[in-house]
Order: C-alpha cells, then sequence, then structure tokens
C-alpha cells in the first residue's frame, strides 16, 4: 500500500512525511543527545543508539499501520514529528503523538499547527472515526494544545508516571470523527 504524500508549510516550516533518506539526519539532528525536557515530557529513556533509532526510522516509513510526519526548518533540520500510529483500519482508530525535539522550535505554536493539521490528515484522509492520545499531567502546554484542537479528557491512570521523585497522571484523550466534523460545521 503506498502511503498518502501530503505536505503542510507555516512560517518557514514544512511539515511532511518521513522518507527512507531522513534516518540519518533524525538520528544525528535530535538524539545526539536527546534534549533532557523532552525525555522527561515523553518518557523516553536518556539514550539510543544508531541502530535503534535508524532501524527504528525505516521500519515505520514501511509499515502499513502509520503515519510519520516531519517537521522541518528552513535550514533543512528536523526538528520534530507528528505520528498516528497504532492503525485499526477496520475500527478505524489510530494513536497520535508529537514531539519538537529542539528547544529554539518550542513555544512558536508549531506544535499546535502539527496537532490540527494532523488531526485533519486523520479524519480527512484516512478516514478515521476515532483519533486517542496520552499526556502526562506535568505537560500542561501539550494539554491545552490537544484541548484546543478538540480532543477530549477520556481518562485519567493516576501515579502512572515518575517525574523525577514525584509521580504524576496519565491523561488519556480522544476526538471522535463526529467531533471533528463539528469543529467545522460539518455535521
Amino acid at each position: 500500500m503506498k502511503k498518502t504524500d501530503k505536505e503542510w508549510k507555516k512560517d518557514g516550516y514544512l511539515l511532511r512525511l518521513a522518507r527512507r533518506e531522513d534516518a540519518e539526519n533524525y538520528y544525528t539532528q535530535n538524539f545526539c543527545p536527546l534534549d533532557a525536557e523532552v525525555i522527561r515530557l515523553t518518557g523516553s529513556k536518556k539514550s539510543y543508539t544508531r541502530e535503534e533509532v535508524v532501524g527504528f526510522f525505516l521500519k515505520c516509513v514501511q509499515a502499513e499501520d502509520r503515519y510519520d510526519f516531519l517537521l522541518i526548518a528552513e535550514d533543512g533540520r528536523i526538528v520534530g514529528e507528528s505520528v498516528i500510529n497504532e492503525i485499526d483500519w477496520e475500527a478505524r482508530s489510530g494513536n497520535f503523538r508529537i514531539v519538537i525535539f529542539q528547544p529554539d522550535v518550542q513555544g512558536k505554536g508549531l506544535g499546535s499547527w502539527a496537532v490540527q493539521v494532523t488531526r485533519d490528515f486523520a479524519f480527512e484522509e484516512l478516514k478515521l472515526h476515532r483519533l486517542s492520545l496520552d499526556v502526562f499531567s506535568f505537560n500542561e502546554r501539550a494539554r491545552k494544545a490537544y484541548l484546543a484542537a478538540g480532543f477530549r479528557e477520556e481518562g485519567v491512570l493516576r501515579d502512572a508516571v515518575l517525574d523525577g521523585e514525584e509521580y504524576a497522571d496519565d491523561i488519556l484523550m480522544a476526538i471522535l470523527e463526529e467531533e471533528w466534523r463539528n469543529l467545522y460545521g460539518k455535521v
């Protein structure tokens, strides 16, 4: 199955489908080293080998149950990703995740924009019925972006993650096809 290749632009940034040839730059530009705040907000481990990252990236590019979009700066750096994964084509559902790897790009509204663009792609192009995600309770900026994009809180996994020495909640969120249509008055 050939993936639908879309791209979007905002303020000099490009969001487009990941390609095999992006694998090395994806690793060297974002995982050497991985930003400490990115580790905290995503629950990632502190370091990954080249083989882990490049190997996983190449599998993702070929997988039929996911769409990995890269956020690329004007200078060509890969600075983030927006992903629809775990797609169940029969149930028409998928999971969503996003990360802005580079601190100099964070706080510019690009994450919120990428959330909305990827959400729209999930419903318009992939014809999903449900798009879900989870976000840690200490990541208030992301939680607000998801709420603004129409995601609703569905539940909380209490004290599910450790933030330093404190426990925090994992908040489950989703948006349904009908809720997305209501955003645009397409009911």
